[in-house]
């Protein structure tokens, strides 16, 4: 019987690994503008989802929103980790040796012109898009898993949009 509940177990996490990962990724790139990070972060997201797996309530949302809420929190705590590490560096004088890896050579302008043009965007902003089209949920997706109505995710994804027009296409 324990062999049985452990290979459906299994099963149930593959599962939902294969349905979710890519997306996942896509967000976590999308949100972090780093791709050896936000292979990091999925690690680690599956990693906890494989840990708590016990805690999930099916009446609070669903798996995926579940695992988008671990992978959005893991990214916060991430990004809060690198600002006191990079306070802790300028306190001593070192400066920052690196920057993002994001692969291949190609279209690495275009990155950094979009990675600037979401510079501009508050936090809330940038999560909101991240989610909506870096992992290519839905509003009501979006809204569910930051814990907002779908009105005000609507509007806040619509008011970064223009923002990032304006960003990208000035003269237009």
């Amino acid at each position: 019987m324990l062999s049985g509940m452990i290979e459906r177990g299994a099963t149930v996490f593959e599962e939902l690994f294969a349905s979710h990962a890519e997306q996942l990724f896509a967000f976590l790139v999308y949100r972090t503008g780093d791709r050896q990070l936000a292979e990091e972060v999925v690690a680690d997201t599956f990693e906890k989802v494989l840990r708590t797996r016990v805690r999930f309530d099916p009446r609070r949302g669903s798996q995926k929103n579940w695992l988008y809420t671990i992978a959005l929190n893991l990214a916060r705590d991430h990004v809060r980790r690198q600002a006191l590490e990079r306070r802790a560096l300028e306190h001593v004088g070192a400066r920052d040796a690196g920057g993002s890896h994001y692969g291949s050579l190609e279209g690495i302008e275009d990155r950094d012109q979009l990675g600037r043009a979401l510079a501009t965007l508050g936090d809330a902003e940038r999560e909101a898009i991240a989610l909506r089209f870096g992992a290519d949920l839905t509003v009501r997706e979006t809204a569910r898993i930051l814990g907002e109505r779908e009105a005000a995710v609507e509007k806040r994804i619509s008011r970064a949009l223009s923002r990032l027009r304006g960003e990208l296409l000035p003269d237009e």
